[in-house]
């Protein structure tokens, strides 16, 4: 299933590819090196085939392969893809929650915090975990308003993640806890900061994106509130 139209435009606002350009029904995503969700083109109007053969060609042009972000429901799309042989690629869940069930406890102290820009700290944790120079541009380019979450635990930092604000949905991405670090409530207390800085926006509902393979975060956000709005998976060549 799709998410409803203002989580969908949340979801593609504060996650954005370096350049996108229209062919026919669709939008293609040119992702610098950022991985496939801002290197993939999406439905955006009726389309034709002949549109996913343009969509594939600027693909090549860019110099990436061919690469479509489906979300479950598009059972037609999903079709004509797979008859050209692409697969399906890291399966993903939308999960939404309102910002009111994050914000009824206070987060401890130096537990936790949402600034601008990324403190250096923050930048080796995201690499640490594979959120590479080019996945951090992402954030980069991003609109205000937006922050670097921190998360700090045992006296030191060891958790990072980013925040940014479309109209009145706020969208989590890029959550990185230090593997010694983690199963030990921090995540969580990152999201709650990440909804008191949405509320403070006047955000009324904040979401995130996650693998179907991650079931431990799924469950931290659903022990937060968070439920599936959405689910999604890339299709592209066979690895």
């Amino acid at each position: 299933m799709r998410p409803d139209p203002a989580l969908a435009a949340a979801f593609e606002a504060t996650w954005s590819a370096a350049e996108t350009l229209r062919c026919g029904g669709f939008l293609v995503g040119r992702g610098a090196g950022a991985g496939g969700r801002v290197s993939s083109a999406i439905a955006v109007g009726r389309w034709t085939q002949a549109d996913i053969d343009a969509a594939c060609a600027q693909h090549a042009a860019w110099g990436q392969p061919p690469l479509f972000r489906a979300w479950d429901d598009e059972v037609d799309l999903i079709a004509a893809l797979t008859a050209r042989g692409l697969t399906a690629h890291i399966p993903t869940l939308v999960m939404a929650a309102p910002v009111a069930a994050l914000t009824d406890r206070p987060i401890p102290p130096v537990t936790a915090f949402a600034i601008w820009p990324p403190l250096a700290i923050q930048r080796q944790i995201w690499a640490a975990g594979n959120i590479t120079p080019a996945r951090q541009a992402v954030m980069d380019r991003v609109p205000q308003p937006k922050a670097a979450l921190l998360g700090r635990i045992r006296d030191r930092a060891a958790g990072a993640g980013f925040v940014a604000l479309h109209d009145r949905t706020a969208m989590v991405h890029a959550v990185e806890v230090l593997p010694a670090f983690r199963r030990q409530g921090l995540a969580g207390w990152m999201m709650r900061q990440a909804a008191l800085w949405a509320q403070d926006l006047g955000a009324t509902r904040i979401g995130l994106a996650v693998s179907c393979a991650n079931t431990t975060a799924q469950s931290t956000y659903a022990n937060l509130g968070f439920t599936i709005a959405g689910s999604y998976a890339c299709y592209g060549p066979a690895a």
